[in-house]
């Protein structure tokens, strides 16, 4: 990993912080990231989560704009993280594996804050390799790994949620109140503890949510709709059925587990409540751009799977809310469906506090949707893209050109195509990559994809 400032990017941050104080007396925003994991778009009340109970985002988002159809653009722990913090497509920042992106840390943006006088932290799960404490100024003994127990130097035990809420407390309240701050909150829930029987473990006082709820089954958590996908999909081996018998192969399982996964949700929520409370009492948080996102989405069942990876829509859709005190009060509390991307916020987060974004980020300032009078033109596709992961029995590559309507998904290793009218088919049971009449279509589609995954790189 570089970690030297390449001379003309340093010349652009100065000029770039000189015009930017030149330009106003108002001190520079900070930023706090609420960064949950396998944590998908509708795992929010308001997104119209019939059984989730997330009162403080909700009000978050009745504070600002939720976008509802947010993706990522590889779905994964690792990569993702990698993604958010480079503003890069993994073909660029170089992390197929669970290691250290190749980008400079320079070129991310906590390290274009920083070098900026910001005070940095991070708090909770990390999955980027090890954690770079010598690149921020808190965060050292706060990276958390994905138990949901752990054990203290006491000897006692700290629910993980707790520990992240502990370690975040503690930097807004000792930071340096003469300089703005960037903190990214990064949760350890909704994750499962995968080695533990149990799978969702959360603080006792929760149990008692969602005790009387039956959570729905979704329509495609049928043997039917797994015997529908690719062969080397729909067989034992792969990682996505075998993590459907840890927690869904029955339905008495489905209950417990997604109702203790909720309550994971729940106990998250709560502490990003308190967060914003502290915020508050601080003075500071309209003075705050606050982000809302997560890192991937997530299988409740749906085509026989548990977990991420695959460009299904349950998969990459997460949720996003930005709460942006240069927000007009008339557009607090709206949703905005444009494809906004995981790789967007990097830039997002840049330019709000008058930072320079460094050349090769490839995402965009999603400010202007909810702040330009006159929207801008925005992209009305994206390219999606995953790495194989151990073998291609366990988790098989797989890439795709994903629009609102339409998605078109290709498994390299297999040359298998997968076509999904999505307006028509919004759940994705019909591949209609063999059907006559749509050839011209996926020739078309074909074509595009090639040059969406080329200039991914």
């Amino acid at each position: 990993m570089r970690h030297s400032l390449p001379l003309a990017f340093s010349l652009l941050l100065s000029l770039s912080a000189l015009a930017a104080s030149a330009a106003t007396s108002e001190p520079p925003l900070n930023v706090l990231i609420l960064y949950g994991d396998d944590w998908r778009h509708d795992t929010l009340g308001i997104a119209g989560n019939p059984v989730v109970q997330t009162p403080n985002l909700d009000q978050l988002a009745r504070e600002g704009v939720r976008f509802t159809h947010n993706c990522v653009t590889t779905s994964i722990c690792w990569v993702s993280r990698s993604n958010l913090f480079t503003g890069q497509w993994m073909s660029r920042n170089g992390q197929p594996a669970n290691g250290m992106f190749a980008t400079s840390w320079a070129e991310t943006y906590p390290g274009v804050l920083r070098a900026r006088g910001y005070y940095t932290g991070h708090v909770g799960k990390w999955h980027n390799g090890k954690f770079p404490a010598d690149q921020f100024d808190f965060g050292a003994n706060c990276i958390t790994p994905m138990r949901h127990w752990l054990k203290q130097p006491d000897g006692t035990e700290i629910h993980v949620t707790k520990k992240n809420e502990n370690d975040a407390m503690e930097f807004l309240r000792t930071r340096p109140k003469n300089k703005p701050f960037v903190l990214t909150l990064a949760f350890v829930a909704t994750h499962a503890e995968d080695q533990n029987p149990k799978q969702y473990l959360p603080q006792p006082e929760s149990m008692s949510l969602y005790r009387d709820v039956t959570v729905p089954v979704p329509k495609t958590a049928t043997d039917e709709h797994f015997r529908r996908l690719p062969p080397f999909i729909a067989n034992p081996k792969n990682e996505g059925r075998n993590r459907w018998t840890w927690r869904f192969d029955t339905p008495e399982r489905y209950q417990e587990y997604m109702k203790n996964y909720y309550r994971l949700a729940t106990e998250a929520d709560a502490v990003c409540g308190r967060v914003l409370a502290e915020l508050r009492t601080q003075g500071v948080l309209n003075r705050t751009l606050v982000i809302f996102t997560g890192d991937n989405g997530y299988f409740h069942g749906e085509h026989g799977l548990a977990d991420k990876w695959y460009p299904y829509e349950e998969s990459i859709r997460v949720p996003l809310i930005v709460r942006d005190p240069r927000l007009p009060v008339a557009k607090r509390g709206t949703t905005n469906d444009a494809l906004t991307l995981s790789v967007d916020l990097a830039p997002t987060i840049l330019t709000a506090t008058g930072s320079t974004v460094p050349p090769r980020m490839q995402g965009r300032d999603l400010a202007p949707l909810y702040l330009a009078a006159t929207p801008p033109k925005w992209r009305d596709e994206f390219f999606y893209e995953h790495a194989t992961v151990r073998s291609l029995d366990f988790i098989p590559a797989s890439q795709a050109l994903v629009r609102k309507e339409v998605k078109y998904i290709l498994w390299p290793d297999f040359n298998h195509e997968e076509l999904y009218d999505l307006a028509a088919d919004p759940f994705e049971e019909r591949n209609l990559s063999a059907d006559p009449a749509r050839a011209p279509q996926l020739a078309a589609l074909r074509t595009r994809f090639a040059d969406l995954r080329a200039a991914a790189k």
